[in-house]
């Protein structure tokens, strides 16, 4: 599924290319190999020389890494990004020909071009990484294997319910819903009791991102909407339905929804298509609440099934899907601004929990009360970051704390198998694991290993645990809690499937969280997202869900407490500025992280009040979590300790002030991500009156000459007073700033002032990007905005001089490519290779032998002519500020007396969707001296 949001701008011009007389091109990116170009260097080399499929292209603030794929790259939920080595750049935006990817860089410098990395989840995508299994990293190691298995918990949520099932679809009228060109379709597929009494729970399903079409030839897929002829619609919403009928079983009413149109239409929405999603999810929701009213309106599926009752509602995602349920969630508690939302009716249904399985949250904006439950896949090939854990950390402190907010992490599942019709065997359509093994086999991850689940094994425990929240937050059965909420107890019928959890929120009393006002003494406060390694918890020494980057290179207020130790009894010593209250707990809870594959790290735990009484709590036995240099496996798990002792010292736990930690293994490394006081229950869940913030996108022409200033929208609405982090990023150099806000509805809104200067030359369109997070007492609908300043200017026009290049054996064939003005940016064209179309051809050993190698890996031998020469890719710069660049082939002399030989070449030249066009043929000959 799709991952891919706007963070640079691509100029949307076409520039037609004519050899010889006026004509214009666009800029566009390297391909793999050039021709040799004099004068200048390209952008490209200012940042030292990028490796084949890479450029940067633009000037100041329109400065931009672009890469290029041979081919399209597949359809994914966590779409592209760029890497330097470990330090992640961020996230490009595609062109509609899924081959051509652009970030924007400003003044920022790229470090080592050999370092330089596309992705997909854990792929690597460019050429240079094509062959790779592993990116650079800590050596895989052993997975390590727990001692023993978790008891059984008191219930067991996976065996099947005693009422009869009916199945069916419906499809009604398609939708329009904003920013979307072409309508989204409203079809589902209902798993519904027959027997059950009275009105049921109602539990909707949405998938994530993938791709739609297929035409039934091999591996042949696509990302069109409708499907072209000859293709089918790949039914993704049809992949839950052993999900459906284990819940339908139990008395739910379950339907899960298509979303193919918004798949093949979110790669230029702002989101990823989070606010596209929240409304398909809400228009299904509106036919449900007119169908529980006027029942024999509804489809013949959902009159034959038990009637729904709408307020108690489950949201289930995958991937993007996640993200999509967690918006409907929020925008059905604090409505989303008209002109964004596709449904603009009554709330009729009340969400109970969301179920979120791998899922995408770009924006780190999850709804704080609601409770979930997010499923962590270990071997997750896709979203492989586990961002989903923000939908748990990202809660802390933001409102009252009394929903749950559970992470159930899952190993060896992948990020596709979820799915049955993304999952190979079972799929209609072409379908694949989504942990890609490459030559070498992944210890943990690759199909066969002891920890890599098959497909029905991971199948069966996310059913599992889909209806342990079914269980919880909607039927109130506080017995399934313990499955969900880091107690450490099992699932029998997810067996073999070993699955830890950990939680935030219910009955947990705030301790020592880091990011609030604390120090440490005997270990290191550390920044959990920041680019300076020696500030940062982890940099790039491993992958943590809860490390999971956003879009600004430092985040203040995401901290942790950082433990390393090379003797035994080395304290350290968090401290609270203000004493903590845990009165009323039963025990103190912490999320610890320790190194993967690590075994029975030991820590004792101990408190101190105001008044110096100290107990120790006891010790806490640790074992890292099977992992390797591909997976996100540096995650808290959650440890308990009782407060008996700490009572019958006399601790005042009213006023508790120093946690104390003491590591009683020889050495060893541990991260304290917080601690709380914990005490059993599920507390009733109300939602509290939060304001809403949503930043805009303001688009303006550059204008041709002085400074305009111009503000960002922001909308804040809801109810309530609260406080945001606005980010503001420099277009120049890549640096984002950030201050805290207060913000509530009827106040004044945040001002971002942006200054935009106009000028008469053509070059990329600026942005000027404003991110937003909640901090407290508020939530985030669309996090990212800003205003965009787009080139009003024409494009160059360009000529190739002269259109028949001649040339003495052993000289080179040079030609001109001149623009009509210069422009704030390259202008790139690729250029063919074509064959000739009357008389000799030049071939390979007629050439620079260096040459040939350069430009397509091959050598001269066999001689063979140079259009037959697979891979051979040359391509025209003309850099900023220029108005010129000569392209040149070197040839190679030789004793035989030939005929004249001559090569044809074609510029390639691109419009503003990264389509491309033919532009003028050139020809070169080659002739004996005299």
């Amino acid at each position: 599924m799709f991952r891919v949001r706007r963070i640079g701008v691509v100029a949307a011009v076409f520039l037609a290319a004519v050899a010889g007389s006026p004509g214009s091109t666009h800029a566009q990116q390297n391909t793999n190999g050039s021709a040799q170009s004099e004068g200048r260097a390209p952008a490209a080399a200012a940042d030292g020389g990028l490796p084949a499929g890479w450029s940067v292209a633009g000037e100041g603030a329109a400065r931009q890494l672009v890469w290029r794929s041979d081919t399209p790259v597949p359809i994914s939920d966590s779409g592209v990004t760029f890497y330097a080595g470990d330090r992640f750049l961020g996230r490009p935006v595609g062109a509609s020909n899924g081959r051509t990817f652009r970030l924007a860089l400003g003044a920022a410098q790229l470090g080592k071009p050999s370092d330089l990395q596309a992705r997909t989840g854990e792929r690597r995508l460019d050429a240079a990484g094509a062959g790779q299994n592993r990116p650079a990293g800590q050596r895989p190691g052993l997975a390590a294997q727990p001692s023993t298995r978790l008891p059984a918990g008191e219930v067991d949520p996976g065996q099947p319910g005693t009422y009869r099932t009916v199945t069916g679809d419906y499809a009604l009228a398609s939708i329009r819903l904003p920013g979307f060109a072409r309508p989204v379709e409203m079809r589902a597929v209902v798993v519904a009791p027959t027997n059950a009494p009275g009105h049921r729970p109602l539990a909707l399903f949405l998938h994530g991102r993938h791709a739609t079409c297929y035409t039934g030839h091999g591996d042949d897929t696509g990302g069109d909407w409708p499907c072209p002829a000859g293709a089918k619609p790949i039914p993704s919403y049809r992949g839950y339905l052993a999900d459906q009928k284990l819940l339908a079983s139990q008395g739910y009413v379950t339907v899960s929804i298509a979303a193919n149109g918004i798949n093949a239409q979110d790669s230029a929405a702002e989101d990823g298509g989070a606010q596209a999603r929240s409304s398909l999810v809400r228009q299904h929701l509106a036919h449900w609440a007119d169908w529980a009213a006027r029942p024999t309106s509804a489809p013949a599926i959902v009159r034959r099934a038990s009637a729904a009752d709408l307020s108690r509602v489950l949201l289930v995602g995958h991937s993007r899907g996640g993200e999509g349920v967690n918006r409907a969630a929020m925008d059905s508690l604090y409505p989303a601004p008209a002109d964004q939302d596709g449904y603009r009716g009554p709330v009729r249904w009340h969400i109970r929990g969301t179920v979120l399985i791998g899922p995408t949250i770009f924006g780190q904006n999850p709804t704080p009360d609601v409770p979930s439950a997010t499923i962590l896949p270990g071997c997750d090939g896709d979203v492989s970051d586990l961002q989903g854990e923000m939908y748990v950390d990202a809660t802390r402190g933001v409102s009252g704390g009394a929903a749950l907010h559970s992470a159930v992490y899952m190993v060896g599942a992948d990020h596709n198998f979820f799915n049955s019709e993304w999952t190979p065997g079972q799929a209609q359509a072409p379908a694949e694991d989504d942990f890609w093994s490459g030559d070498q086999p992944d210890r943990v991850c690759s199909p066969g290993t002891a920890t890599r689940l098959t497909a029905r094994q991971q199948q069966t425990a996310g059913a599992t645990y889909i209806a342990a929240a079914a269980r919880l937050f909607v039927a109130g059965d506080d017995r399934v809690r313990p499955l969900l909420d880091g107690s450490g107890r099992r699932a029998p019928s997810a067996d073999p499937a070993r699955v830890l959890t950990h939680a935030v929120g219910a009955h947990r009393t705030p301790a020592f969280l880091p990011d609030g006002p604390v120090s440490v003494d005997g270990g290191r406060l550390c920044q959990e997202v920041d680019d300076n390694e020696s500030a940062a918890c982890l940099g790039s020494h491993g992958v943590s869900p809860h490390f999971a980057h956003w879009e600004a290179s430092k985040e203040p207020g995401r901290r942790a407490v950082a433990l390393r130790w090379t003797a035994a009894g080395s304290t350290v010593r968090v401290r609270s500025a203000r004493p903590v209250s845990i009165a009323g707990s039963q025990a103190l809870a912490m999320r610890l992280i320790v190194p993967p594959n690590t075994r029975d790290t030991r820590l004792d735990v101990a408190l101190t009040d105001t008044s110096g009484h100290r107990a120790t709590l006891g010790r806490v036995h640790l074992e890292g979590l099977p992992g390797t240099d591909r997976t996100a496996s540096h995650w808290g798990q959650e440890v308990r300790l009782p407060l008996t002792a700490a009572i019958r010292a006399g601790v005042d736990l009213h006023r508790v002030t120093v946690l104390e930690i003491v590591p009683r293994t020889h050495s060893g490394q541990a991260w304290l991500i917080d601690s709380w006081g914990w005490r059993a229950g599920t507390p009733a869940v109300r939602a509290a009156g939060l304001a809403r913030v949503d930043i805009g996108r303001l688009t303006v022409k550059e204008g041709d000459s002085g400074v305009r200033t111009y503000h960002v929208p922001v909308k804040v609405s809801g109810h309530g007073r609260g406080t945001v982090r606005l980010f503001v990023a420099d277009p120049e150099t890549g640096r984002t700033t950030s201050r805290e806000v207060a913000v509530r509805p009827g106040g004044q809104s945040p001002d971002v002032k942006v200054e935009v200067r106009g000028n008469t030359r053509f070059g990329y369109d600026v942005s000027h990007d404003v991110l937003v997070k909640a901090v407290h007492g508020a939530v985030i609908g669309a996090h990212r905005g800003g205003v965009t300043a787009v080139n009003d200017d024409p494009a160059p026009t360009l000529t190739v001089t002269p259109a028949s290049a001649r040339a003495a054996e052993g000289r080179s064939l040079t030609w001109r490519i001149s623009l009509s003005t210069a422009a704030d940016t390259d202008i790139q064209a690729d250029i063919a290779v074509l064959p000739v179309t009357g008389g000799a051809e030049l071939s390979t050993t007629d050439v620079d032998p260096q040459w040939l190698r350069e430009n397509s890996g091959k050598e001269p031998l066999p001689s063979r002519p140079l259009s037959q020469v697979s891979g051979l890719l040359l391509f025209a710069d003309v850099p900023p500020g220029r108005t010129s660049t000569d392209i040149t082939i070197p040839t190679a002399a030789d004793t035989v007396t030939e005929p004249e030989e001559t090569v044809r070449l074609r510029l390639t030249v691109y419009d503003g969707s990264g389509t491309s066009h033919d532009g003028p043929e050139f020809t070169g000959t080659v002739y004996d001296p005299a």
